[in-house]
């Protein structure tokens, strides 16, 4: 009897303590508070788990070595872990840092790109961003904004805008005007409006224009298109127009050629696309820009037209 009362005594003890021990081990994963270096947790690529505890943990005391412990099994098992920063909440314990750091990076970067945008201005926001990257065409992107996680790469970015293109691209299939107008030309002309509008109502006006221009084959005669040929899209022009520059012989100079330019000028955002499947009519065929009042004026003919212009530069 009374050996088998030591042995008992024996497994309570042993008991107890990996019970103090397991509830101690819970207590440092589920309920103490970690003091972080910052008010994120970095991992650079490819680091190992004792710069990633240096790196963002003040605390050196015996409870890391639970934490390293946790942090060395999960590299084992899942060969690596995510890289970038983590927002993580306020003061977190380890099981969250660990629940966290298994998942992509959850702090977002914005990428902005902006309708008109030419691709100098593009690549300028390309460059700060990514290390590696290439020029972006106007015929696959859709302007609009793209959230990425910390330490994206170009490659990540490109799928967006890949999905973004394809999503916008669907959507108006069916419509009627795709009878008429492939959807590379629809980009086009979008691109036009975006360079030449001032507003949404605007760039209403103007579309309506250019449409009764291809309708009658009259050249679009697009101040955008003559600066694009000067400039190979690549910005504006620091100076005005000159009747010279309307002759310059380029594929883009919508006063040289018919029908529209071989592509776009610029980057085009889906509202403007959505805005040319309105397809909104009017009768005008003419329009100059009052710098003035800043706003366009539409004639329905030449005669008219020209009765406003001559209005407008006897003000100058």
């Amino acid at each position: 009897l009374a050996l088998e009362e030591q042995i008992l005594r024996f497994y309570l003890k042993v008991f107890s303590f990996l019970s103090i021990f397991v509830i101690y081990f819970f207590y440092l994963f589920l309920v103490r508070e970690i003091n972080l270096k910052n008010d994120y947790f970095f991992i650079k690529k490819n680091e190992n788990y004792i710069n990633i505890i240096n790196n963002n943990i003040i605390d050196n005391n015996i409870n890391l070595f639970f934490f390293k412990l946790s942090l060395r099994a999960l590299l084992i098992v899942n060969n690596e872990i995510h890289f970038g920063k983590f927002k993580l909440k306020e003061n977190p314990n380890y099981y969250q840092i660990l629940k966290t750091i298994v998942l992509p990076s959850n702090f977002y970067k914005k990428i902005t790109i902006v309708e008109g945008w030419s691709k100098s201005d593009l690549n300028i926001i390309l460059l700060k961003n990514f290390d590696n990257f290439h020029e972006l065409n106007y015929e696959k992107i859709i302007a609009d904004t793209y959230m990425l996680a910390d330490k994206s790469s170009f490659l990540q970015l490109k799928k967006l805008l890949d999905k973004k293109f394809l999503l916008i691209k669907n959507r108006f299939n069916e419509h009627p005007l795709s009878e008429k107008y492939s959807f590379d030309e629809i980009l086009v002309i979008a691109s036009l409006l975006e360079k030449e509008g001032i507003d949404y109502e605007d760039k209403r006006k103007i579309y309506s224009v250019i449409m009764n221009r291809l309708k009658l084959n009259m050249k679009l005669q697009i101040d955008a298109s003559v600066i694009y040929s000067l400039t190979e899209g690549k910005g504006g022009l620091d100076r005005k127009l000159t009747y010279a520059d309307l002759k310059i012989d380029h594929p883009y100079n919508t006063y040289n050629n018919y029908g529209l330019p071989p592509g776009p000028i610029s980057y085009v955002g889906y509202k403007t696309i959505e805005l040319i499947f309105e397809d909104y009519k009017t009768d005008y065929l003419f329009y100059f820009y009052n710098s003035f009042e800043n706003k366009h004026v539409f004639s329905l003919n030449y005669k008219d037209h020209l009765k406003k212009l001559n209005e407008y530069r006897s003000k100058k």
